[in-house]
This record gives structure tokens, C-alpha cells and sequence, in this order.
């Protein structure tokens, strides 16, 4: 059977890859200081391409927690066989924006294939995962043995601000036995992973102040630091001298399931030469297990506009992702005692709490987990393993709080040449290719159960 939907898969895998290509096409960049309007026509293509396989369709939204309308998403159901279990697809259809185009080596919504990668923002995240589904449907067509319900997201990339207001008001819609979500990582190119755990996050601004007005730095600089120079005082009290989080109470795990090869780390990762890893620990797992802390903006005078006089005050904010199984609020609590523990030289320092997404710790031990393990091995012929996700995905938690009784299995298509979010994003096409046999086997699979 395997061999068969392969051989099926072959001759329609070129129109796979055309169906990427229209996507990648349309700019659908979620962010409200873009056109909207692009996002409305991403979601009119994706229903259109569902609705074309026979399935029902819809585009729906749901307001904001803060009461703004949401972003659409698409939903698209099978015909319903009786007695048959449900299967939730998700991805999203909205991009990042594609920053400096400059840095691209080929226009970022015009799709590019080069040595065997498809180029263009939304190539990888997250247009393959809805193609996988779409692949996957199409490869099973009459034979599909489950029912099957798409949901594809419009705002992931602005953090699914409606997310759970949209599952609560269509949890009808939306409620299935599994839920499998394309939006994660392979271990490397033609080696398949099942996705074990995500971290959460947290973060905050801070804000440093120690003089009503700026200073000439002649005529008081001495007794009198700057908010730059303190705020990098406090700022360095994060990190011990090895590197690892120094914040009390954001507990981790040292070891990983892999070993994550340092040579290749840094050629996937850019780091240039001479510059040392930080942290302790297998290096998997300082990016998957423990805690990591890093600066993502700093507000100060800029150097176009400097003069001589001492800055007083300055803002940062600060983000730290957290090890899985840990408590967002205590993280938070954790990270303002640190602060208020730390601060240089008596300044005033204001702490505005941010953004709180939980981690995930998948149940490996779960049916759904090994029918996914067994899929993919058997799509890419080799074993698949399992790897953590630095990054959060705070919806899984969301999917597993809505519908405690589904079965959530997170797979994906990226590589750690993907370049998600960043200049040149690509899609291996081999690892694509196999993606979507490896789903169409679970669909398989799971009605067995």
C-alpha cells in the first residue's frame, strides 16, 4: 500500500508544488500595518483549493480579547462517515512580512526553486503545512477512511489574538479525536521528527530612569551613571559567567534525546567565527529544555544623535523562553523579583509585564504518538525521532484546554536551513514530498484505532 500511494504521490507532487508556488504568491502578511486585504484573498485561495477536493467550506473569524475582529480563517469538512474517528488538520495561511528584500536573493513572493528548495516567504511557514494537508486529501481522495476537518488559521504569525474566543464559538465545528498540527520542524533534511515539546514564553518592558533631565556629561558625569551603563549592569545579571539563565526558579532539563552536532549548529545558525557557545548542558537541550533569556529591543539615544550629555533614561525588553512544564505566572513573578533584586546604583526601574504563552509536553507514550512516529519513518524510510522546539506555539495548550479528549500530534516540514522568519525562507521539496505521504498514512492509520 505504501509503495502504491507513493508511486500515486509522484505524479501528483508536481501539482503540489504549483499550488505552493500560488501561495507563496500572495503577500498575506497578518501585521495590521500591511494590506489586509491580501489576507482576505489568501483565504479566499485556500478555501477555493479545499472546496475544489469536495470538501464544505467556510470562512470564519471570531473578535479579539480585545474585542478587534479577527483575522480569517478557513474551515473545511469532509463528508461525514458514520462511526468513523475525526481528524482536525491545522495551519495557518498568514506570513511574516519579508523585511529588507534587499537581503533576498530572489523577490520573496515570487517563488525561486534552487537546488532542490522552493524560496519565498511562506514557502516553509506555514504554506507547506496547508499544501500537506491539501496533498494528503487529494492523495486519499474516495479512500479517505476518517472525517476530516480543516482548520486553517489567518493571524498566527500576530499570535492568534482570537484564537481562543474562535474556539470556544465554533468548538462544535472543530472538535475531533486528533488534532494534528503542520507548523513545527524536522530534526534535519530526510530525517523526520515528532515534536516532544515546545517552550514557553514570557516577557516584559523596563523602563530605567535615573534623572528628571539629561545631563551635560562634563559637568556631572562622574558621580552620576548613565540609564544605558546601568541598565547594561542590570541587563548582564541574567546570564551567569557561563551563559546559562540566572534567574532563580526557571528550572530545565540538561540532556535531550539527540546529539546536536556543533559543527552543524553553527553553519545552520550563522555564527560567526571565533564566537563561543553559551550555557551548559547537551546543546539540544539549551535549545529545547532549559531556559534562555534575550534582549529584542532596547530604546536609548541613537548614535546619529548623540551628544554629550548624560541619557536619563532608557527602556528594554526583555524575553525569556521557558523550559517545558514551567509556570508562566511564576516565570513572570521570578523575572520582576530578579529585576527588583538587581537594580544598579538605587535607579528607578518600572516593570510592564508582557506577553505569557504556554509550553507543551506531548504524551509520547500516547496511540496517536506512535502511529505518527511509524508514519513518518515509514514515508521517509528511516526512523524518526523526537526533538524538542525552542520556539512557542502557545495554541497546542489552547487545542488541549478546548479539547481535552484529542489526541494533538505536532509535525512539520521546516529544516534548519528553512530560514523561517528571515530572509531567503525555503522549502526542501524532498522532505515536502515525503510530509504528505506520511499524513495521508496516519489519516490511514488513525481509523484503524
Amino acid at each position: 500500500m505504501i509503495e502504491t500511494l507513493r508511486e500515486k504521490l509522484n505524479t501528483q507532487f508536481p501539482g503540489i508544488v504549483d499550488e505552493l508556488c500560488d501561495l507563496i504568491r500572495i503577500p498575506s502578511v497578518s501585521s495590521s500595518t500591511f494590506d489586509q486585504e491580501k489576507v482576505w484573498e489568501s483565504a479566499r485561495h485556500v478555501e477555493a483549493r479545499f472546496k475544489a477536493l469536495g470538501l464544505s467550506t467556510q470562512i470564519l473569524s471570531a473578535p479579539a480579547e480585545n474585542g478587534e475582529a479577527g483575522r480569517p480563517a478557513v474551515v473545511a469538512q469532509t463528508k461525514k462517515i458514520a462511526g468513523a474517528p475525526t481528524v482536525l488538520l491545522y495551519a495557518h495561511h498568514d506570513v511574516q512580512p519579508a523585511g529588507d528584500e534587499s537581503r533576498w536573493q530572489t523577490p520573496p513572493f515570487e517563488p525561486s526553486i534552487r537546488d532542490g528548495r522552493l524560496y519565498g516567504r511562506g514557502s516553509s511557514d506555514d504554506g507547506a503545512g496547508i499544501v500537506v494537508h491539501w496533498g494528503a486529501l487529494q492523495l486519499l481522495a474516495e479512500e479517505l477512511p476518517v472525517n476530516v476537518t480543516v482548520f486553517i488559521e489567518g493571524e498566527e504569525e500576530i499570535g492568534s489574538p482570537s484564537f481562543n474566543n474562535f474556539l470556544r464559538q465554533y468548538h462544535d465545528l472543530l472538535e475531533a479525536d486528533y488534532i494534528i498540527v503542520a507548523d513545527s520542524d524536522n530534526w534535519q533534511v530526510g530525517a523526520p521528527a515528532l515534536t516532544s515539546s515546545l517552550r514557553g514564553l514570557v516577557d516584559a518592558e523596563v523602563h530605567l530612569q535615573v534623572l528628571e533631565h539629561a545631563l551635560h556629561s562634563g559637568m556631572f558625569g562622574g558621580p552620576i551613571l548613565d540609564a544605558v551603563t546601568l541598565a547594561s549592569r542590570l541587563i548582564a545579571t541574567f546570564h551567569d559567567d557561563q551563559g546559562d539563565v540566572a534567574i532563580a526558579g526557571l528550572a530545565g532539563s540538561k540532556e535531550a534525546d539527540v546529539d546536536w552536532d556543533e559543527a552543524d549548529f553553527r553553519r545552520d545558525s550563522s555564527l560567526l567565527p571565533g564566537v563561543e557557545l553559551a550555557g551548559t548542558g547537551d546543546l539540544a537541550s539549551r535549545m529545547w529544555t532549559q531556559p534562555a533569556l534575550s534582549i529584542i529591543g532596547f530604546d536609548a539615544t541613537s548614535v546619529a544623535n548623540a551628544s554629550n550629555t548624560i541619557a536619563p533614561e532608557c527602556r528594554f525588553k526583555v524575553s525569556v523562553r521557558l523550559a517545558p512544564g514551567t509556570d508562566g505566572k511564576e516565570a513572570m513573578a521570578a523575572l520582576v523579583a530578579h529585576i527588583n533584586a538587581n537594580i544598579p546604583f538605587g535607579a528607578k526601574v518600572t516593570v510592564t509585564e508582557g506577553e505569557f504563552g504556554p509550553s507543551y509536553q506531548a504524551d509520547l507514550s500516547s496511540e496517536a504518538a506512535q502511529i505518527a512516529h511509524q508514519a513518518l519513518s515509514d514515508a521517509w524510510g528511516v526512523p524518526s525521532v523526537n526533538i524538542g522546539v525552542g520556539g512557542s506555539i502557545p495554541f497546542i495548550s489552547d487545542f488541549q484546554r478546548e479539547f481535552p479528549q484529542a489526541q494533538v500530534i505536532v509535525t512539520g516540514v521546516e529544516d534548519p536551513a528553512t530560514n523561517a522568519h528571515s530572509e531567503n525562507e525555503s522549502q526542501h521539496l524532498g522532505d515536502l514530498e515525503a510530509a504528505v505521504l506520511a499524513e495521508a498514512l496516519m489519516l490511514l492509520r488513525f481509523a484503524k484505532n
